[in-house]
């Protein structure tokens, strides 16, 4: 008599592993999830948020091939925190608080010691937020994925009063950017980074590299910064015209999605020390400085734009909050024919 299990599916396997997360999950609920681990679909209250208008906001992302390089180094407990990472990072730039996420983790089949380590990133990611891990979903596809392989996906709702939503509107001339330190390469361009190192013959992950004190695996690993916490603080006492989330496309390809049509943002190259991981790819690749400028962040996971009149006192709190931050352009009238945004 044929099975499931016998078609790939370990239907018990699955109940277990859910069973052995549940109490890390739970350990990132607040007061306002009113659902159980396991029940068909999550609840969660918004009774206790007192909002003139409130918006939900939301967002889904993944962690790309970034997977790919965290699956041959079998080091699994970091590429959570990037989930969570690229989604809550998407939604706070419009002044919203991340409420709850989902996760979504698909594979051929399920090796629960790597999905624990998967599911600990996300929990401490979230934590790391301020939100929930309400639920998810394991898919177990036999023959969508090779074997050890996996892909991720998340999803995560927040909450902002229709008053209070960042949308970058009042972006004017004589506005001021200010750029947030990133950990390094966050979440993307690892097509990228793996051709280099796959046509490079003398660099494997395990290569000790000095100028990063790490070896290469180690380097390109480190989880992208989650900056919940720091524009929570920002907002609450000041305004915030505009904020872009560098992610695919650098600073450039992001930072034009918030200015209005009458402004363009004029960034200045040598505001801040570009890390050493960056230029590590960009001499390996051979990659011109648009190039890498256009695939990477660069150093800056996050771009706030604040009128000059609150600048020093912006760059104080940053500074408390332990943030390394630089004012790294200002915002200029775009006049005919000009691009919205200017490397000087």
């Amino acid at each position: 008599m044929t099975t499931y299990k016998d078609a790939g599916v370990d239907i018990e396997k699955g109940e277990k592993f859910v069973k052995n997360i549940a109490q890390r999950v739970k350990q990132t609920w607040s007061p306002e999830v009113r659902s159980d681990l396991g029940d068909f679909a999550a609840l969660y209250s918004l009774l206790g948020y007192e909002l003139k208008h409130p918006v939900l906001v939301s967002s889904t992302d993944g962690v790309g091939t970034k997977l790919k390089i965290a699956i041959a180094m079998n080091v699994h407990h970091t590429v959570g925190i990037d989930l969570v990472a690229m989604c809550v990072n998407d939604i706070i730039v419009k002044g919203a608080r991340p409420l709850f996420f989902l996760d979504y983790l698909a594979c051929g089949e399920l090796d629960p010691k790597t999905g624990q380590e998967v599911v600990e990133g996300i929990a401490k990611g979230c934590e790391e937020a301020a939100c929930s891990l309400v639920g998810g979903e394991t898919a177990e596809m036999p023959g969508m994925y090779p074997k050890g392989e996996y892909d991720l996906a998340g999803f995560v709702v927040g909450i902002v009063d229709d008053g209070e939503i960042v949308d970058g509107a009042d972006i004017s001339s004589g506005d001021v950017v200010i750029g947030l330190s990133s950990s390094g390469l966050h979440s993307n361009g690892y097509s990228l980074v793996r051709r280099i190192i796959d046509t490079t013959p003398d660099l494997t992950l395990s290569t000790r590299i000095p100028e990063l004190q790490s070896s290469l695996g180690e380097a390109v690993l480190t989880p992208t910064r989650i900056y919940v916490k720091t524009v929570m603080a920002l907002i609450r006492d000041f305004n915030i015209k505009g904020m872009a989330h560098i992610t695919g496309g650098g600073m450039e390809g992001n930072c034009i999605r918030i200015l209005p049509k009458a402004a363009a943002m004029c960034v200045h190259r040598t505001a801040w020390e570009i890390p050493p991981v960056f230029e590590f790819f960009r001499q390996r690749g051979n990659l011109s400085e648009a190039e890498l400028f256009k695939t990477f962040n660069c150093g800056i996971g996050l771009v706030l734009v604040v009128s000059p009149e609150v600048v020093d006192e912006v760059l104080l709190r940053l500074k408390g909050l332990d943030e390394q931050a630089f004012v790294i352009g200002d915002i200029v009238p775009r006049e005919k024919d000009m691009p919205p945004f200017i490397w000087d």
